[in-house]
This record gives structure tokens, sequence and C-alpha cells, in this order.
């Protein structure tokens, strides 16, 4: 993946210029490669800056499509049958007209997303039912799991507190076959931030000395090192922090109309109050004045009208609400920045949390939202994990997760779309968040295709 030189967190804004019409018409075609020698040749001439950025940026979109959608109709036919049983031709059209199965064309040919049997699994009950037995656990798991934290969540109202101790190892590799072993790398891991609800975050042990370690309350916090990589080569540090969960029963008539004025403002590209967001804030919210109110009118519609569902890479969605709100459905992420933008034109101060979702057996990404009322102060709200507790039927953990969330969060992210320190000289994998690490050479940055981060739960003890 080519360099777009040293793009940082604010150049993203440019997302908001529009396309040109011919280069759109080649992208949604799929005919990549001629979108991008038409950027090419518009980049050579004297064109606005804005637009200059807009085409850089779009130039690193098109290869992340073409990374992302792998499968045609008859190929994720065939991967589907090796997890459901007697799926037909039919069946696949209609989940795809639904919204279910993400898809593009690509040189004219329709292709789907390479993780749509996870997502179908995740989300279509009447799906998952028909797995063959071979893979039954993958079901049955995840039942374990929910039951498991409905116990937690009833325990957390009951005893009004739950306090937790992790000790995680999180482990850097550059995959085989990809080293370039006398260049470089600069490598940067997430780390916990020592705020909100974490308490007493210690590096424990590290494969050998940092380059950098981010201020405890860096937006984006990391651990960095600066290495050249052979084969079979690892980068990995160990460390334990506490999470103190309270649990919150909000009450609308104890809310102050007296709020403060931060986290209200747009953040470009996302963070945008469009016509359509504020339209759609006003048929959410109405004539309602209370903050609490709002924020509840707002996580509700959005848990009951979302469908969560994988997305491709963010970067490669350029309005990532209003993607949300016009498909209605997402993931963790579009769902938490959806609520993020809607309390914020409804001034309802809100932000981004996020990092990773940690029980005592497994840990995996995971992003939510924060919103602020006064006399509470900062309160959480998890809409892909509230959704889930409304499609179920099971209401305790959907009105849980409006203000409160279980002691398994370990947020390395307080701010969306905040670059990294040291600063990366490339645009990042993910140039919003940071959850699964990042990497880069002096020429240019690594691809999800060539390095791993593996996150082990080494500890986890009740306080």
């Amino acid at each position: 993946m080519k360099g777009c030189g040293k793009m940082k967190a604010a150049d993203l804004e440019y997302l908001t210029v529009p396309l040109p019409e011919d280069i759109m018409k080649l992208k949604w075609f799929g005919d990549f490669e001629r979108a991008k020698r038409l950027i090419e040749k518009r980049l050579k001439k004297d064109i606005p800056n804005a637009l200059r950025k807009r085409l850089e940026l779009e130039r690193l979109i098109l290869d992340r499509l073409a990374q992302s959608y792998l499968f045609t109709e008859e190929e994720a036919l065939r991967e589907l049958a090796e997890y459901v049983s007697d799926v037909t031709k039919e069946e696949l059209d209609e989940w795809i007209d639904e919204g279910a199965i993400d898809w593009i064309y690509v040189n004219g040919e329709r292709k789907i997303i390479d993780d749509f049997v996870s997502n179908l699994l995740k989300t279509r009950p009447e799906i998952a039912a028909r797995i063959r037995d071979e893979h039954r656990n993958l079901v049955e798991d995840r039942a374990k799991n929910a039951e498991f934290l409905d116990e937690v969540i009833r325990r957390q109202k009951e005893e009004g507190i739950l306090k937790m101790r992790f000790r995680l190892r999180e482990t850097f590799r550059v995959k085989e076959g990809m080293e370039r072993p006398d260049k470089p790398l600069l490598i940067h891991l997430p780390l916990p931030l020592e705020y909100a609800q974490v308490k007493d975050v210690r590096i424990c042990e590290t494969s050998e000395e940092p380059l950098f370690v981010a201020d405890k309350e860096y937006p984006q916090r990391t651990i960095s090192f600066r290495r050249k990589m052979q084969a079979g080569d690892s980068v990995w540090v160990e460390f334990t922090y506490e999470i103190h969960a309270p649990y919150v029963e909000v009450d609308a008539e104890k809310a102050l109309f007296t709020q403060p004025k931060f986290y209200l403002n747009e953040q470009l590209p996302h963070i945008r109050f469009s016509p359509y967001i504020r339209s759609l804030v006003e048929e959410i919210v109405g004539e309602e004045k209370n903050p609490l109110l709002k924020a509840r009118k707002i996580y509700d519609y959005i848990t009951t009208h979302l469908m969560y569902s994988f997305v491709r890479s963010y970067f490669a969605i350029t309005d990532i609400p209003s993607f949300a709100a016009s498909s209605w459905k997402g993931d963790c992420g579009v769902q938490a920045l959806l609520f993020i933008t809607l309390c914020r034109a409804a001034g309802v101060p809100a932000r981004w949390q996020a990092g990773l979702y940690t029980t005592p057996t497994e840990a995996g990404c995971h992003d939510w939202a924060q919103f602020y009322v006064a006399p509470y102060g900062w309160l959480y709200a998890d809409c892909s994990y509230g959704g889930a507790g409304w499609r179920a039927g099971n209401l305790d953990k959907w009105n849980f997760y409006f203000g409160n969330l279980e002691p398994f969060r370990m947020p390395a992210n307080s701010e969306f779309q905040y670059d990294l320190s040291p600063a990366k000289q490339h645009l990042r994998r993910d140039p919003y968040d940071n959850q699964s690490g990042e990497a880069e050479y002096e020429d240019r940055p690594l691809s999800k295709e060539e390095y791993e981060m593996e996150v082990e739960v080494l500890e986890a003890t009740e306080l």
C-alpha cells in the first residue's frame, strides 16, 4: 500500500470534499485501476488543495475496498454451505437484498465481503439455528457468554459496584513471508488510559526497551517500539489495570437543565450536523428539553431500529453516521459514532471510548460511547450491546447499557480520530481508532494482511 506523505488525523476532514463524478462512477462499478489512473491524471493538474487531499485519500480507499470484498456469489454460497445446512441461491439473494450481506461491484461483478458468514451467524438467529454440528460450538459459546453477562449485570446492580484487576499480554508479529529484516519498524501497541473507570495501570514486562510510552491520559494511548523484525520475531508488552464499574440508576427528574458546553462540536468528516442528521434529531427528540431524556430517546431509537452488522474498513466509509442512519445497520463503532453525533446535535455532550472487551477468558476489539448529564457526570452508552438485549427481549440488559458498563472494558481511546504519539509518518491502518496496533517502515505503512496482534488475558481477579 502506497503512503500518502505525512498525512495527519486533521487531513481526514477532506473526505467531505465531493469526489469527481467520473471517478465516483468508476469506483462503484468497481473499476478501481481506471479510477486510480484518473486520480493520478488529476493530481498532475492545477487543482484546489482540498480536492488534491481528497483524491490522495481516495487512492488509498480504493485499495481498502479491493482488499475487503473477496467472494463471488458462487464462492460465497459454497463458503456459507460449509457452516449452514441446505443454503439456496434464493436465500443468499434475499439476505443480500435485506442488507444482511455487504457487497460491492468489482469490475462489474458483485463481490461479497470476507466476513459475511460470521456476520450472518452473529446477527440472524434463524440462520444460526441451521448451523452444522461441527460448528455448533460457535453458537453455543455465544449463548453461554450471554448468560454469563446477564449474571454479571445482575450482581453489579445488586452490589452497586464491581471491581476487577486484569493482566494482559499484547504480542505483535509480522506475518510469515512479509518480513523486511533490513528495515526498522515503528510499532505502536495500545495501552489502557488511566482515567474514568480505569485505575492503577502498570507496565509489568516488555520484550525490550520501548521507544516511548504515551502519557497515562493521552487520548489514544500506546507503547511504541522501533526495531528490525526477523522471521519468527515478536514484540510484546504485559500490563495490569483495574476496572471500577459502579451501577448508576439514572433518574430524569434529577437531571439539571444547565449543562456544560464541551463535546458539542462537529468533527469532520464524520461527526457532522448535516441537514439529514438535524432532521433525524428533531424527529427523535421532538420538543424534549431534559438532557437525560434526549439521550435516552436517541439510545432507544438506535437500539430498536439499527441492526448490528459488520462493515468494511471505517476508512472506506466517508460519513459513518450518515451511512448508519440511511442503511440502518452497523457494528459497535458505527452505532457509537451515530449516538455521539445525534447527541451533540441535540445539545448533549458526548464522546468516544473504545479499546478492548476483556473477560476472564477472552479479549476482543470493541467501541462504545460516553455522554454527559449533570449532576451524574459522564455516563456510558453501548448501543450494540443494548440493541442485542432489546432484540433478544432482555429489557434488563437493554436498560443497563444506557448509563452503565460491566467491568470488562479496557479503554485505550478517549477520542476519535487522534494522532498517535510519536506520530506516524504514513496514514494509519485505522486512522480513527487504535485497538489492533499500528506499524510502519520508513517508506510505507504495514497493511492488516502483513501483521497480527494477539491479546491474551493472563489474569482476571475480582477485587
